[in-house]
């Protein structure tokens, strides 16, 4: 073999390499990485090329592929970066995941289920949060808190709905209704009472 096949035999070899992650700058436009790529390499400032929409910073010891163009290992490209320590598994095929080393997740399931997994949820929006579902269960195991300056109920239409507690309900403020109040069976709006003078009913409540 001539010498300049072997030479371009070795820039060939030489234009992709695994790599193992030592370091993250993530305050620049394009992330930049230091790798070691040989037992003895280690390669500073190399872009890591990410999708658009999706960014992350790997922790030390993830492993990733590194292209050099031109076989140039002053010109290097991170183009993949995986960490088998916290990767995700047992996932079905079709399936998608979003996942942390802390053990947060966020997977997109068989069956259009969609599964998200942390400690605390935090949601912001800047005009409105809109949900639209037949049914809407929450299940807190120690209370629900609402800070709102108002709170309506309507059926879909904007009518009238229907609310079912089961328990007790406590207020600090005024209750007020334009319709009647029913306590069991008595009507607080019709309901009579024996008199304290002669035992006989009272009228209906003033107002009522």
């Amino acid at each position: 073999m001539s010498d300049p096949m072997k030479s371009m035999l070795r820039k060939i070899h030489g234009m992709a390499a695994r790599c193992v992650l030592r370091l993250v700058n993530d305050g620049l436009k394009m992330q930049a990485v230091q790798v070691g790529v040989l037992a003895d390499e280690t390669i500073d400032d190399v872009e890591r090329v990410q999708n658009y929409g999706l960014t992350s910073v790997p922790l030390p010891g993830a492993e990733g592929i590194c292209l050099f163009l031109g076989a140039d290992r002053a010109h290097g490209v991170v183009i993949a970066m995986d960490d088998r320590r916290y990767r995700l598994k047992g996932l079905k095929g079709g399936e998608v995941a979003l996942y942390t080393d802390e053990g947060d997740s966020v997977v997109l399931k068989r069956g259009r289920i969609m599964e998200a997994t942390t400690e605390t949820f935090n949601l912001k929006a800047g005009t409105a949060v809109n949900i639209e579902t037949p049914v809407y269960n929450v299940a807190a195991t120690t209370g629900v808190n609402f800070k709102t300056p108002a709170f309506g109920l309507t059926d879909m239409s904007g009518g009238a709905a229907t609310a079912t507690m089961t328990g007790s309900l406590h207020t600090t403020g005024l209750i007020t209704t334009d319709a009647d109040v029913v306590a069991g069976t008595v009507s607080q709006r019709g309901h009579e009472h024996p008199e304290n003078d002669n035992g006989g009913p009272t009228g209906p409540p003033i107002g009522g």
